[in-house]
């Protein structure tokens, strides 16, 4: 049975998903403290209810749970377009299992065991960059058109033939700082420091990963990308007409 939140209107919602009871109320009783309004859960049997009747801002979900597992929860909820934020526990700190749970739409991940406060850390960083403005260039109107594509970078929507197409806040962030940086080749390691500030755990196979989502959403043929291009030896490049890339350097 899950345990509802306060009713202070001003305080950002958590939803905690994980089937250790210890943990969970330990993580209620911390995030509380650091002004956090958790919403506990110990399976994803209500996970749906929970996130219509109370429209947390952001979930913490176990990969390991009974029933539904966090990964095949994350995919069916991006499957249906939901972009909350999503950060997902593993008990095993494996490269295979943060790659997954990227590819299944995670925004951030953390192995167990870990230290409360890596994860308020990790949970205003994510929500941090899904309230930032955007920046410069385009910064007039926030609206930058490429093929059928119109990216929203003030309501941070990407729409085709004015039907618009759900993303991530990590997918947004990564999208956002190559158009910022169009036909610019751009190094991973400075990708994953416009999209990820200080997050020193993130690693190139993540900004891969998203490359790889997004291309899956923009791209006729992903596997011969027109608009994210890889650059050999360097990184990516947003390429808006759709031209080959040459490796410039950054």
């Amino acid at each position: 049975m899950g345990i509802v939140p306060n009713q202070d209107v001003m305080m950002k919602k958590i939803l905690l998903v994980d089937d250790d009871p210890e943990l969970r109320q330990l993580l209620a009783t911390y995030l509380g403290r650091h002004g956090y309004d958790t919403l506990l859960l110990p399976d994803t049997r209500q996970l749906d209810a929970f996130l219509e009747r109370y429209q947390p801002h952001l979930v913490v979900l176990d990969l390991m749970l009974p029933g539904e597992d966090g990964l095949a929860a994350c995919r069916r909820l991006r499957g249906r377009g939901e972009t909350l934020p999503i950060i997902m526990l593993t008990a095993r700190d494996e490269a295979v299992d943060r790659v997954i749970g990227l590819q299944m739409g995670a925004d951030d991940y953390l192995g167990k065991p870990f230290d409360p406060r890596e994860l308020v850390a990790r949970i205003e960083a994510v929500l941090r960059r899904g309230a930032q403005p955007p920046a410069a260039p385009f910064a007039k109107g926030g609206i930058f058109r490429f093929g059928d594509w119109c990216f929203d970078r003030g309501t941070r929507q990407l729409s085709r033939d004015g039907e618009a197409v759900a993303l991530t806040s990590g997918e947004f962030a990564l999208l956002n700082a190559l158009v910022a940086n169009a036909n610019r080749p751009m190094k991973r390691e400075r990708l994953i420091e416009l999209t990820r500030g200080d997050d020193s755990e993130s690693f190139d196979r993540a900004i891969d990963v998203q490359i790889h989502r997004l291309r899956r959403l923009l791209e006729v043929d992903p596997a011969h990308p027109r608009y994210l291009q890889t650059v050999w030896g360097v990184g990516y490049v947003f390429v808006p007409d759709g031209e080959d890339a040459r490796d410039t350097g950054q």
